[in-house]
């Protein structure tokens, strides 16, 4: 049986409001387009569905069995299309703990003065969340990774406290914090590399690795030792001029950051957040 929403649509306003006249502002037509329509219902359902009074409407046994039936139905309707209008302004972030703590987190306010309606939710993974409407930023293999998904080339360095007026590994040995990623298909910091950039020994150094950047980066914070590490991470810290690369030559590593199958991701929250991550990463 064919039933015109629109002809729904206005018993359940008159049954709501207990008014043909009231219905019809509410759906903003006219009182006689009302009546009409609830008369092609009933004609449908073969069944009276008001008892018609003069100045006034009450429902029969069929109507408020009917009643009930539409008005929950178009609250769960409306109910869905409210959810669907909110989640279409949200976007969840999964990321490593690193990029998270030290760029993501701090930057959120910048974006939510740009995008005062987005909400954006930031979660911690070392695995990859494939869920249709979570954006992955992974840390990967850049020679294995579509180029188009990348969204920052890594760089590392040697980074210390810019309170000393030296680089310290060049009076003694000193820690060196690096990482050691429990993922053992990413590409290892290129550590030698930068010895061999820079002209240094790996004697000069007690190399010390932890599986997360973050975690050496605090400990040179603390004035702790020096920390090998993605320029990416550093960046707020050698713009606040808390760390200093003692002017040694950064190296090109294998590493980037990208989201897996970046075009997928079509809505204008997430396009607003990717444009922001580049911009913020690069």
């Amino acid at each position: 049986m064919h039933i015109s929403l629109q002809a729904l649509k206005a018993f359940e306003s008159a049954a709501r409001l207990g008014s043909f006249k009231a219905a019809a502002a509410e759906l903003a037509i006219t009182p006689t387009a009302v009546s009409h329509h609830i008369a092609n219902l009933e004609s449908r359902l073969n069944t009276d569905l008001f008892h018609r009074e003069v100045r006034k409407i009450t429902l029969t046994p069929s109507g408020e069995y009917l009643s009930q039936n539409t008005t929950s139905g178009f609250k769960l309707i409306f109910a869905a299309i409210e959810q669907l209008s909110q989640a279409h302004n949200q976007v969840r972030i999964t990321t490593t703990s690193s990029l998270a703590a030290l760029r993501l987190i701090p930057a959120l306010d910048e974006l939510n003065s740009e995008k005062p309606h987005l909400q954006l939710d930031i979660s911690t993974s070392e695995t990859l969340d494939k869920k249709l409407h979570t954006l992955p930023v992974r840390l990967g293999n850049s020679e294995e990774v579509n180029k188009a998904d990348i969204i920052k080339y890594e760089r590392f360095d040697m980074y210390a406290v810019n309170a000393q007026q030296s680089a310290p590994w060049l009076d003694k040995q000193v820690d060196l914090y690096t990482s050691q990623w429990k993922n053992n298909a990413l590409p290892a910091p290129p550590l030698t590399q930068w010895l061999k950039k820079n002209n240094l020994s790996d004697s000069c150094f007690k190399v010390k690795t932890f599986d997360q950047e973050l975690f050496g980066i605090n400990q040179v914070l603390a004035n702790k030792g020096v920390v090998f590490c993605s320029k990416t991470l550093v960046q707020p810290y050698l713009d606040a001029g808390l760390l200093t690369s003692f002017d040694s030559q950064d190296v090109e590593s294998k590493l980037c950051y990208y989201i897996p199958e970046k075009s997928r991701f079509k809505t204008s929250a997430h396009n607003a957040v990717i444009e922001w991550l580049e911009r913020l990463l690069n």
